[in-house]
């Protein structure tokens, strides 16, 4: 489907028109392709930019996700793909991904202009569910931020008791709501 708002190398243009239109200003890169530099970045925009490196086969997961639902504001270097197919298929070998062969269930997986993001309650227990200082950041600011989000995620939690890092998860929502703050 070509979008008015989303372009994408040889779909329309080539990469070098798309690009020289970066250099003039008219557009701006956003996921896989580019966007009119005037246009507001949606929802529906991030997502749907990232749909050439998803396809049907991988949602996206954890930081990639948080950005796409607005949870946080910059777009990750490398997109975080979770397989959404019952069939193991082969991980690319894109260097601007990192992928997780583990099947995303079905009740994780929203639809988004087409492409399969996790839920935003799925998507937050991830990030909060992370070693990574980067992830645990994102994850307390995007629940103090959004209490209808860490609600979510913290009921997603009590369904899943057994969840790796169910317990570390759940602290960090926990201390970010009764904290009243980001730490």
């Amino acid at each position: 489907m070509v979008s008015p708002f989303l372009f994408f190398a040889d779909e329309r243009l080539s990469l070098a028109e798309l690009s020289a239109a970066c250099l003039d200003g008219a557009l701006v890169p956003l996921g896989e392709g580019f966007m009119p530099a005037d246009a507001a970045e949606t929802t529906w925009m991030r997502a749907r930019s990232l749909s050439p490196l998803l396809s049907d086969r991988w949602a996206a997961v954890r930081a990639t996700a948080a950005w796409v639902h607005g949870g946080v504001a910059g777009e990750p270097v490398r997109h975080h793909l979770q397989r959404v197919r019952d069939v193991r298929v082969r991980a690319g070998r894109d260097p601007r991904a990192v992928y997780h062969d583990v099947r995303l269930p079905p009740d994780d997986v929203s639809m988004i202009a087409g492409v399969p993001v996790s839920t935003p309650a799925r998507t937050l227990v991830d990030l909060a569910r992370s070693a990574d200082d980067g992830d645990l950041s994102a994850a307390r600011a995007w629940a103090h931020r959004e209490p209808s989000v860490r609600a979510d995620a913290e009921a997603w939690l009590e369904r899943h008791p057994r969840y790796p890092y169910a317990r570390r998860a759940a602290r960090v929502l926990h201390s970010t709501g009764s904290a009243g703050a980001p730490s």
